[in-house]
């Protein structure tokens, strides 16, 4: 490679940055980062741990993106040094290490490229994350059960904290159901590219004859929100009641009635709580998941009533899986909206989700 190539790159790398700069605002960025430190140094407050825990992570997120991007220009100015100093010193040696240098920072202009995607309103929250057995009987509920596994994986190599709110055991394998909080930078915004019906295609273990089987799963995903207008909940719209944690046993089965149901009177929406130590605990992490789902339902309905107005709005019926995962005859994991796949399910199912998340952002973009 020529120094004349790695000019080329470099100026292809400088003008994509140079793009983007402008939607950027680092100087407002700033400005709220200045604000958001002098509120973390006010003495009381911590008096509210989870509006402190808020704003901490707001400021954070922000002082990592204003260094992302800043790191990036000076990285790529470096760049332009280093090409020149090579130059001068008609030095082949440094080509390679410089072409390597360029790989680097075209990766990470791509992933603040994908960082830009996730624009929306609630994108940068934390998310409640259902998974749900559908139709497969016992296959499905294994299916529920591996996907729990996938989501936990994927959140582990991220660096999320995971949070299990309320599980369902199935009848004989598996579970029926199961909710998490997801926490972590951005963590609705990427995990919420999981939402829809996932479809499982494979050899049944659950039968003698060993047969095909067609299992179902539902991924619902919310954001955890304690100031959206949309949401208005009073007392008068919620039934509630307490019960005795279940599970399989041990330590870990509160003999207390601690365990919290939530039924919102107006739509029917219910959701139960169990795995916090108290009922108080249960009863506000309850109260969370169905805000974040009464949203969900209204920003859905926003949607759909827009895509009708464009005359582009189809039922999103219960078989209408986004995902296929083939384990029978061959393997393939097949994305329906993005049409990304892979033949590593097995690498999917271990937890490499994010080239599909990356698809989804990219497409839902586009649409």
């Amino acid at each position: 490679m020529s120094t004349q190539d790695l000019r080329g790159d470099l100026e292809t790398l400088r003008t994509r940055f140079e793009s983007i700069r402008g939607h950027l605002d680092l100087a407002h960025k700033q400005e709220q980062i200045a604000t958001l430190e002098d509120r973390s140094a006010e003495p009381g407050l911590w008096d509210d741990p989870r509006a402190a825990q808020a704003v901490m992570q707001q400021l954070t997120r922000l002082k990592g993106e204003v260094e992302q991007w800043t790191g990036l220009d000076a990285r790529l100015s470096g760049l332009g040094e280093l090409i020149a100093m090579a130059e001068d010193e008609d030095d082949e040696s440094l080509y390679g290490e410089l072409a390597a240098e360029l790989r680097g920072a075209q990766k990470e202009l791509e992933k603040g490229e994908l960082a830009l995607l996730l624009s929306g309103r609630y994108d940068d929250r934390d998310a409640f994350v259902t998974v749900q057995a559908g139709m497969g009987g016992t296959d499905a509920q294994d299916w529920a059960e591996m996907m729990l596994r996938m989501y936990m994986r994927w959140a582990e190599a991220r660096g999320y904290t995971v949070n299990l709110v309320d599980q369902s055991e199935g009848d004989e394998a598996g579970i029926k159901s199961a909710t998490f909080e997801l926490r972590g930078p951005y963590a609705y915004g990427n995990i919420r590219a999981e939402s829809g019906v996932h479809r499982l295609i494979r050899l049944s273990p659950f039968n003698a004859a060993h047969t095909r089987q067609t299992s179902f799963a539902r991924i619902e995903v919310v954001p955890e929100v304690d100031d959206a207008p949309e949401v208005v909940i009073t007392p008068d719209d919620l039934r509630i009641d307490v019960f005795r944690s279940g599970g399989k046993g041990g330590q870990g089965v509160n003999t207390t009635d601690s365990a919290v149901r939530l039924t919102h009177l107006p739509t029917g929406l219910v959701v139960t709580c169990q795995n916090e130590r108290s009922q108080i605990q249960n009863r506000e992490t309850a109260l969370r998941v169905l805000r974040g789902r009464l949203l969900e339902r209204e920003l859905q309905r926003q949607a759909e009533e827009h895509a009708r107005l464009r005359g582009e709005y189809r039922d999103a019926a219960f078989g209408s899986q986004m995902r296929t995962y083939y384990l029978h005859p061959s393997t393939l994991v097949k994305d329906h909206r993005t049409d990304h796949e892979t033949s590593n399910v097995q690498a999917v199912l271990d937890g490499q989700i994010d080239p599909f998340i990356e698809a989804y952002l990219r497409w839902s973009v586009s649409q």
